[in-house]
């Protein structure tokens, strides 16, 4: 089973990040789960939320202690919030980040892949919203969710905001996956 843990800020799209995944997955025909972890959290305050795919029944719901794949939406809490929390070195570490900045990391892990998420977001839609920017790296790296699978998840969440929308953020997945 994967475990995926994402960690951004409120605001930024982390729980739809991981409702993406669940979807995109079972499109692929796995289970999947995807549940937030968060109280009364404000815009800009630390939070992660969670994601599984498995080819059989996923029986727990408890957060994920020892993720397969992490997910830093702000590589700015690293300084601030133990976001490497279990990992070891198999896990699989996505950063928004353009640089690599892995060799200041104290990280286990051996792969580690920084994306330039941010850059995208804001050439694309003006705003460092990066949630389903830094899945088009998620579906590169990890290889858990196809491209196609993760645009069709996107076009059925954001169905309801429209058309330009949805085609800007397959866009940006297409994007960062490409890069």
């Amino acid at each position: 089973m994967e475990q995926i843990r994402v960690h951004g800020r409120g605001g930024q799209g982390v729980v739809t990040a991981t409702e993406l995944i669940a979807l995109a997955a079972f499109y692929e025909g796995k289970q999947a789960q995807a549940f937030p972890n968060f109280g009364v959290e404000r815009t800009g305050a630390p939070i992660q939320s969670y994601a599984r795919i498995s080819s059989e029944p996923i029986i727990t719901r408890e957060q994920i202690y020892a993720p397969t794949v992490l997910i830093i939406q702000d590589a700015t809490l690293l300084e601030t919030v133990d976001v490497l929390a279990g990992a070891d070195q198999n896990t699989r570490v996505i950063i928004n980040a353009e640089k690599n900045i892995w060799p200041k990391l104290k990280v286990p892990a051996k792969n580690i892949y920084c994306s330039p998420a941010t850059a995208i977001a804001l050439s694309l839609f003006g705003k460092n919203i990066v949630n389903t920017v830094i899945l088009g790296a998620f579906a590169k790296f990890t290889g858990l969710v196809s491209l196609e699978s993760l645009q069709k998840a996107i076009a059925e969440k954001f169905a309801a905001k429209g058309q330009a929308l949805i085609d800007k953020n397959i866009q940006a997945v297409a994007q960062a996956y490409e890069k």
